[in-house]
């Protein structure tokens, strides 16, 4: 079935408008969530981290990533400022701050409260669960990457080299594992304890009692308590946060409350992406079917040439044979006249020889009898 550009625009016009008066966005909402009771988060006090890396392995193992291109042994790629991907959902980069040394902090989703990502999905590819992990569903996700451009810590990253089935790509918290009552990759490999897993709300007490009795080794202040409304990730720290790359100015309202104005056409997409995808995908299909006709005839082009090319040959090769074998009898018939001319010239000669040599007279005892 071809799909005309007429037609195609005609659907979203008609069909489309029709479908976005009886939707309504997924994205966006004026309600502040508190947040589940019992949430997990992790707890990453930078003053322990010793940038071993190990969470990085853990982090890969787990979540059968590819393998990098620089092993996790090797810390020189801590000097360098590393971003998380969609084949490395964690990093840990290496910060100037402390007389005694570097800090290293740790980077991967913080896992908000009430996330930017979902707030900006009309489709609910992403949600926060009760265990604390905000998830991703790719079954329903349909491209649009406005969760990447949400995310205020520039989290969330696309599957650019899969052109068939990509996927937006971030950690995931090992939700399952905390579902099987596991603790994260990451935190199980922390030989520092520098990573502690547990309910939020015992994480932030814990975090208060090391501020309170060390005030010399940390900044008064935990990272991510209420950042954005708060995260399921916490950070303490002995140097400013914005010296070890943490944004400061993100405030303490959460994202839903900042997009809810701006996406307020969001049930007109919704309304608009099937038929949308529907005529790109019929299109796409055209062109494929297109693009395979049109191999096909090059095919069997190409294999017609070729069968007329190797009949060409082979009609060159015959006839060169036959050639070759008129040369070569033609070449054997003269050598063996050239033989039988030489011998009878040798026998021609030896006559002639014999006739011209002159005869002995015969012996008296010959003439006595």
């Amino acid at each position: 079935m071809s799909l005309s550009r007429r037609k195609f625009l005609g659907w979203i016009g008609a069909a489309g408008m029709t479908a976005a008066a009886g939707r309504k966005a997924s994205a966006a909402t004026t309600h502040h969530f508190e947040g589940y009771p019992d949430s997990m988060a992790v707890l990453h006090d930078t003053t322990l981290c010793i940038g071993c890396r190990r969470c990085e392995g853990a982090c890969n193992a787990v979540n059968e990533l590819p393998a990098p291109e620089v092993p996790f042994t090797d810390l020189n790629v801590l000097e360098e400022q590393r971003r998380t991907t969609s084949k490395t959902y964690t990093v840990v980069n290496q910060k100037p701050g402390r007389k005694d040394g570097p800090v290293f902090v740790k980077k991967q989703c913080n896992h908000c409260l009430e996330p930017a990502c979902a707030s900006a999905c009309f489709v609910n590819a992403f949600k926060k669960t009760k265990e604390g992990a905000v998830v991703y569903d790719a079954s329903v996700c349909v491209g649009c990457r406005y969760c990447m451009i949400a995310c205020p810590f520039e989290i969330p990253t696309y599957e650019y080299d899969s052109a068939f089935s990509p996927r937006i790509m971030k950690c995931t918290m090992c939700h399952p594992l905390v579902l099987e009552g596991k603790l994260p990759g990451c935190v199980e490999s922390c030989p520092t304890e520098a990573l502690i897993f547990g309910k939020r709300d015992d994480l932030l007490k814990i975090a208060r009692q090391r501020i309170t009795r060390r005030p010399d080794n940390y900044v008064d202040h935990i990272y991510g308590e209420r950042e954005m409304g708060g995260t399921s990730w916490l950070y303490l720290s002995s140097v400013p946060f914005e010296t070890i790359g943490m944004r400061m100015d993100l405030g303490i309202i959460p994202a839903p409350e900042l997009t809810a104005g701006a996406l307020g056409a969001v049930p007109m997409v919704v309304g608009l992406w099937p038929v949308l995808l529907t005529g790109i995908y019929a299109m796409s299909k055209r062109k494929e079917k297109i693009a395979a006709e049109e191999k096909a005839q090059a095919l069997a082009t190409a294999l017609t040439e070729a069968d007329e090319q190797a009949a060409a040959k082979m009609d060159a090769a015959m006839e060169k044979a036959k050639q070759d074998k008129a040369t070569a009898v033609e070449k054997a018939v003269k050598e063996a006249l050239e033989a039988e001319a030489k011998a009878r010239a040798e026998i021609e000669a030896e006559a002639e020889a014999a006739a011209a040599a002159p005869q002995e007279a015969p012996d008296e005892d010959d003439k006595d009898a």
